[in-house]
């Protein structure tokens, strides 16, 4: 999409909108002419060359070119009100060398010939400096080239193409049903990424990807007057790699039950509607006593849990303790890898690492440093199998290539090791959450994620949620409130006792991830089907202890 049309079609409807700077991108007549009228493929390359030789001119033995073009749209309202409309683009490039066995890297956004080779000059310059100081060579697993290639988001409807008008009047109809089914506040807004990225490398890879993210999300608050207190439920909608179509009602795909949960296509309108009815019957539930439960776990809950305690913990660089930001390092050692006998969870835990599941907030065809993405087991019948690395890590492992988990989260970020989808997989017995729940004597169904905390090696934890359901002999019979489980990754895991089938799969996910110094966000997906785990303790978060 070319510049203009993209501030038309964001612009229409709204009052007032943040745009930014866009004389300060790069050259005044060069970046600026390539923003309005777009960059073909064809000039990319040829920027690219311009950067890749220079680097090995200059002594790399790799480097690689990253162009992108960043653009992200979010609408906000508040009952009646439309709070704020944003749009942003970025643009520029950032390089990535080795050389003297050290990295180096440096962006800019004069994207160049001029401006290219500068910038590839003083990334050479860096991984240079970095040498002096001593350590191990880096050790790059080898990686062939694909020549030119391309990947787009399977999407049907380029959300930034829907005029605002749209976009605003479906959250303000959204908040009318909700202050008309009795809530008291209600925020809803929308989020949209378009990153427009290619990549080129001296393995002779320039690979060019369009990659599009939406997540539609509310907020309904109910007012207990009598009691001073209150409560709430936010949306059971999932962010996804998809377009527009995500939000085009008639096409919704459900999961029926106590609540009805959506799967690739979704339905503001309705899940506002029951939503407020959950809220005012929170007001009046009655709070959890404490003790052993049997716990089944909505996926719209469950991502949570995976996402903390086998996600992070999965990535390779916390194992080795090269990573720390964000809740530490991690429990799962080498050691426990190399035994290929640590039990993680129960023979039910089944749980792969996957770029490619569609509709998903990690799907892409190809990863930041160039890397075809596929999909692998991390922990297989309850067993630590594999672990996530990219290109300077696999040989750690002993693999021979890289698993495709490098990302950066603009052109002027560093890409580095970036978790890719984490998923539970179904069970292979045919079983409904309806019949998971028949079997439950003492337990609660948990719906939504919530409040959680979890310690420095990603090992004992606690979680929350939004919509509790009380089960007493196989059948639910109303909300509590108040509710938290608590324990350690291991035991958790191991507690499983029953995964539901493929037509309860779904998929839950986080639109901005944070890891690393200074801070990167992704985006992505954990699916699962609604699960079971036995005894798990939960504790009153409203009383006090002692």
């Amino acid at each position: 999409m070319r510049r203009k049309d993209f501030i038309y079609l964001t612009g229409i409807g709204a009052g007032a909108m943040m745009l930014p700077n866009f004389s300060a991108l790069g050259s005044p007549v060069d970046a600026s002419r390539l923003l309005a009228e777009g960059m073909d493929v064809a000039t990319k390359k040829a920027l690219a060359d311009v950067a890749l030789n220079t680097a090995k001119a200059a002594g790399a033995s790799y480097a690689d070119v990253r162009i992108g073009r960043y653009l992200s749209q979010f609408v906000a309202t508040r009952e009646q009100r439309v709070q704020g409309v944003a749009n942003t683009e970025s643009f520029g490039v950032g390089i990535r060398v080795l050389a003297n066995g050290c990295w180096g890297f440096a962006a800019t956004n004069d994207v160049t010939k001029d401006g290219m080779a500068k910038t590839a000059a003083r990334a050479v310059a860096v991984a240079k400096a970095n040498a002096k100081i001593g350590g191990k060579p880096v050790e790059l697993a080898p990686q062939k080239g694909y020549g030119q290639v391309s990947w787009k988001a399977p999407i049907e409807k380029n959300a930034f193409e829907v005029p605002i008008k749209e976009k605003v009047d479906l959250l303000l109809a959204a908040n009318a049903i909700a202050t008309k089914g009795g809530a008291s506040f209600v925020n809803s807004f929308l989020a949209m990424i378009n990153e427009q990225k290619y990549f080129a490398s001296t393995d002779g890879s320039y690979i060019d990807q369009d990659i599009h993210r939406i997540s539609p999300n509310f907020q309904v608050t109910k007012i207990d007057q009598s009691a001073g207190s209150f409560q709430t439920q936010s949306s059971l909608s999932s962010p996804m790699g998809l377009g527009y179509e995500y939000l085009i009602p008639s096409a919704a795909e459900k999961v029926t039950g106590v609540v009805t949960r959506y799967k690739q296509r979704y339905d503001m309108l309705e899940d506002i509607a029951q939503a407020a009815k959950n809220v005012s019957e929170k007001i009046t539930a009655k709070s959890v006593e404490p003790g052993k439960y049997d716990l089944v776990l909505d996926p719209s809950h469950l991502w949570l849990t995976i996402h903390e305690s086998v996600g992070h913990p999965t990535e390779l660089d916390r194992v080795l303790g090269y990573e720390a930001n964000f809740a530490g390092t991690s429990f799962l050692t080498l050691d426990k890898w190399k035994s290929k006998n640590f039990k993680f969870g129960s023979e039910h835990v089944n749980i792969h690492a996957d770029k490619l599941q569609k509709g998903s907030l990690g799907q892409v065809g190809y990863d930041d440093e160039g890397v075809k993405c596929g999909e692998w087991e991390l922990i297989k019948d309850g067993i630590l199998v594999n672990y996530q690395a990219t290109r300077d890590q696999a040989h750690i492992i002993g693999l021979d290539k890289s698993q495709g988990c490098c990302y950066a989260d603009n052109w002027d970020s560093v890409q580095f090791q970036r978790m890719p989808n984490v998923s539970l997989k179904p069970g292979k017995t045919p079983l409904s959450p309806d019949d998971m729940i028949k079997n439950v004597e003492k337990g609660i169904f948990i719906v939504n994620n919530g409040s959680f905390s979890i310690d420095q090696q990603r090992y004992n934890f606690q979680f929350g949620g939004q919509l509790f359901y009380e089960i007493k002999n196989g059948k639910i019979i109303g909300q509590i409130n108040d509710v938290a489980y608590q324990a350690n990754t291991q035991e958790f895991w191991n507690s499983c006792v029953g995964v539901c089938d493929e037509s309860d799969y779904r998929l839950g996910g986080s639109f901005s991830d944070g890891k690393g110094q200074p801070q990167q966000v992704s985006a992505v997906s954990h699916g699962s089907s609604t699960t079971r785990f036995n005894g798990v303790n939960v504790i009153n978060t409203k009383r006090k202890i002692g």
